[in-house]
Formats: structure tokens, sequence, C-alpha cells
């Protein structure tokens, strides 16, 4: 029997990795909640946190400074 992967929300991912990057619960207890592989988790995150460096690294007006 094939398997169908499941298509997440970035609603959803975002939700799990905020969830994940507060720490008041761990990874494996987050994956058992949400019902995600822990690995999945961490990638989330990640994206997470490289999206947000790289709006906080454009600066207003949106062109290079010179």
């Amino acid at each position: 029997m094939k398997r169908t992967r499941k298509k997440h929300s970035a609603a959803f991912k975002a939700k799990v990795a905020v969830a994940a990057i507060r720490g008041d619960r761990t990874v494996a207890e987050l994956a058992g909640e949400f019902g995600v592989h822990p690995n999945q988790i961490h990638n989330w995150k990640k994206q997470l946190l490289d999206g947000a460096v790289s709006v906080r690294g454009r600066r207003a007006g949106g062109g290079s400074h010179q």
C-alpha cells in the first residue's frame, strides 16, 4: 500500500515552529502532540528562524544603502 504525504499549511508549520522556539515543551512532546516527526519540527524551526533573519536584515525602502 502506498503512503501519501501530508501537506501542512504554512500556518500549521509556523504554529509548530513557534512552539518549538518557545522551548516550554520538548521537540518529542511537540511531535507527539502535532503528529509530525521531530526532524520535521527542527526543519520548520530552522526555516522560521532563517526567514526572520532575512526579514530583519532588510532596510527600509527596499533599496541597498551606499
